[in-house]
């Protein structure tokens, strides 16, 4: 069950349909929170703690042998042979589970994702703040030509290219946060004034993309707990250093609230 806040204005009525979609995507069982392990392979063939047969890497592709007992099953419910090679994004049924496969720079993982998973099983709600609309604010995009370095939470630093600024003001001074295109949007990674108690130590944003002015809405109440929030499985991209801002961010998601399994 979901935390529900706020009451029932139309502001408050569409952020809190967001919210409800929000918990579906984490707490589903193969949700965010499900996530139980990602293995990265090599060219070796390794066995992977509760997945059938031996694992490794063939260049991007992660490649499984011995699986003809094992009961697992493409997408479209056709059995496994003996031998599988998964691409990023495909996945097999496990189970009442699944196995995926993930690929960071052209090296492939395995990742199982477990309706039993602890912390899946413990996550009671997502605490948030109440949705306020004078958290969105007007921001102008401008693009750079520099590629900029992200470290994600396991260490690894990747490039990352198509970046540009977005100049807004909050709290009475002009704030500035690095973002990056993300499918039909932009993507922003920041850090906050909130305490550990308060927020979670980083948080997600997906703005729209710009207009024909260079001008976009940054709703703050639409910020949101990266995957790695639910599970230590995920690689997420931590805040680059000028994405930590020095006001409180109080709006939007908090953090994840479990009781006991």
């Amino acid at each position: 069950m979901r935390e529900r806040v706020g009451d029932d204005t139309a502001f408050e009525a569409e952020w809190q349909r967001w919210q409800d979609a929000r918990w579906r995507l984490v707490a589903g069982p193969h949700g965010i929170a499900a996530l139980a392990a990602t293995v990265w392979l090599s060219a070796e063939a390794q066995e992977v703690p509760g997945v059938a047969g031996r694992w490794r890497a063939d260049a991007d592709t992660a490649v499984g042998a011995g699986l003809a007992d094992a009961g697992y099953e493409h997408t479209d419910g056709t059995p496994v042979g003996d031998t599988v090679a998964l691409r990023a994004g495909e996945t097999l049924h496990a189970g009442d589970g699944l196995l995926r496969a993930f690929v960071r720079e052209g090296v492939p993982a395995l990742r199982r994702i477990d309706p039993h998973a602890e912390r899946r099983v413990r996550l009671r709600s997502i605490a948030a703040y109440r949705p306020d609309p004078a958290w969105v604010v007007t921001a102008r995009w401008t693009p750079t030509d520099e590629p900029i370095e992200v470290e994600q939470v396991d260490g690894h630093r990747t490039v990352q290219g198509n970046a540009g600024v977005l100049e807004f003001e909050l709290a009475g001074a002009v704030r500035r946060l690095t973002a990056t295109h993300a499918g039909r949007g932009l993507a922003v990674v920041f850090r906050d004034a909130t305490g550990e108690d308060d927020a979670f130590a980083f948080r997600f944003l997906r703005p729209a993309l710009p207009d024909a002015s260079g001008r976009t809405a940054l709703d703050f109440n639409r910020a949101f707990l990266p995957p790695c929030a639910f599970s230590d499985h995920y690689v997420c991209p931590m805040p680059t250093p000028g994405n930590a801002l020095d006001v409180a961010i109080t709006a939007g998601e908090r953090l994840p609230m479990y009781g006991k399994s």
